[in-house]
């Protein structure tokens, strides 16, 4: 059940992102840069769980990889507000195209967190699929 609503926040979450680009009135396609940040912030958690170190609390790597995600994540929110203020004469998006952009920001960061929520878990049966 998990799994099939995790699906359906990521389709809506990339539903916002296309609509930014291709509703007649915003009718501009540079807002799905931000697919690059949706692909690139997992990465640094799988790497940090890749070389987890029990050996405290305190784990460079880990923090490392936390500090770096949270940049990738300020940047795919920074990106369009960029887009809609500059230049200031004639922007590249509207201000309508960013908030649905960062609205689906919001939907598809909260998706990847759920993810890794879900698969967190040892006592998951993945025999059943």
């Amino acid at each position: 059940m998990g799994l099939i609503a995790l699906a359906f926040l990521g389709s809506v979450g990339m539903t916002f992102l296309v609509l930014a680009c291709a509703l007649p009135q915003f009718n501009n396609w540079w807002p799905l840069f931000v697919i690059v940040f949706y692909i690139l912030a997992p990465f640094p958690t799988i790497i940090s769980r890749r070389f987890n170190d029990d050996m405290g609390s305190s784990n460079a790597c880990k923090e490392l990889c936390i500090f770096i995600t949270t940049g990738i994540v300020i940047s795919s929110f920074g990106l369009p507000i960029l887009l809609a203020r500059s230049p200031r004469e004639q922007p590249v998006i509207e201000w309508g195209a960013c908030g649905l952009i960062l609205s689906g920001n919001i939907v598809v960061f909260l998706t990847i967190l759920g993810v890794f929520m879900v698969f967190d878990n040892d006592e998951v049966d993945y025999s059943m699929w």
